[in-house]
């Protein structure tokens, strides 16, 4: 059966437990943590974030239970108490850096970069590439490379709901921030993808994620079987462009650091074996997140099970 490449990012009905959460919080709320985050200087306003931290430790039992889950594979071990809550204080840690790095206070930071040299080949191709990254660290560490390299143009490509809620975000932080967001479950997401990268631009996707009954593959991530989203790298062969792998790190303090990797460049890939070279990608990819897990455990922000079979599978 021939593939529409237009319906690649089309959305049915969702049914994976992710899609059920809602994040808590409003933009009034948000706006007011801006404020008090800008006034009184990272370092203070960090000590707020010990409270929320517990107050999510104590009150979200089934992101505890999967965080549990998670850090017993990651580690190789039972968590203790303590480490568990480590890890929803880094995912806190995060989103209150999104604060300072939205409002261009990149001072606040000292960020270290693994691949440069690579992200720079591809700039001068000027082909456009992917940036395929998942939940773990920070976006936004990553975004504020690219405003301030010159030449490097970065959008970003999200479901229309998970759209939604980062410009809310962003209008919430600083009401000035423009990111260029493409909102995927519209026929016309690839064709705007397509513009993008013919005009030199990085897109990033998220691809540890899945859909309702769309297209997955089997993978091993820490040992354990998984299933991701081919869709995304589906779109990276039919649309001929490399895909890098992107994460930005959060390692202690002010300390962030970012790892471009290669997974595959579609560009040389026979029409004919472009279906092994798409496995071989997402293999390529589930390695990568299996490696940052083991060295950077408490960056990994799937608070559910994502080692669940999926309905039907």
């Amino acid at each position: 059966m021939a593939l529409d490449p237009l319906h690649l990012f089309e959305v049915t009905e969702p049914t994976q437990e992710w899609v059920g959460h809602r994040e808590r919080g409003s933009p009034r709320l948000l706006r007011l943590m801006a404020k008090v985050s800008l006034l009184l200087g990272r370092r203070v306003s960090r000590l707020a974030l010990y409270g929320i931290a517990l107050y999510f430790f104590l009150f979200a039992p089934a992101a505890r239970r999967q965080s549990r889950r998670y850090l017993r594979r990651a580690l190789g071990r039972a968590p203790w108490p303590h480490e568990r809550f480590h890890h929803v204080l880094k995912f806190a840690t995060t989103i209150h850096d999104r604060v300072y790095l939205i409002n261009e206070q990149y001072e606040e930071f000292t960020i270290s970069i693994e691949g440069e040299a690579l992200m720079r080949a591809e700039v001068e191709r000027g082909q456009g590439a992917f940036l395929m990254g998942a939940h773990m660290g920070s976006f936004e560490v990553i975004g504020s490379i690219g405003r301030r390299q010159p030449g490097l143009k970065i959008s970003m490509a999200m479901y229309e709901d998970n759209a939604r809620k980062i410009n809310s975000i962003l209008a919430a932080i600083n009401p000035r921030a423009q990111t260029d967001i493409i909102s995927l479950g519209h026929l016309d997401a690839m064709l705007r993808i397509g513009e993008r990268l013919d005009r030199g631009a990085f897109v990033g996707l998220l691809g540890d994620r899945t859909l309702a009954d769309e297209p997955k593959q089997a993978v091993t991530i820490l040992g354990e079987r998984a299933y991701l989203p081919s869709g995304p790298m589906r779109a990276a062969a039919i649309l001929r462009r490399s895909v890098i792998f992107m994460v930005g790190l959060h390692r202690g303090g002010r300390h962030y650091h970012v790892v471009f990797a290669p997974i595959a460049d579609f560009s040389r890939v026979a029409p004919g074996a472009r279906d092994a070279a798409l496995r071989a990608a997402i293999v390529r990819y589930a390695e990568l997140l299996d490696r940052y897990c083991r060295s950077d455990p408490y960056n990994w922000f799937n608070f559910f099970d994502f080692w669940q079979t999926p309905p039907g599978q």
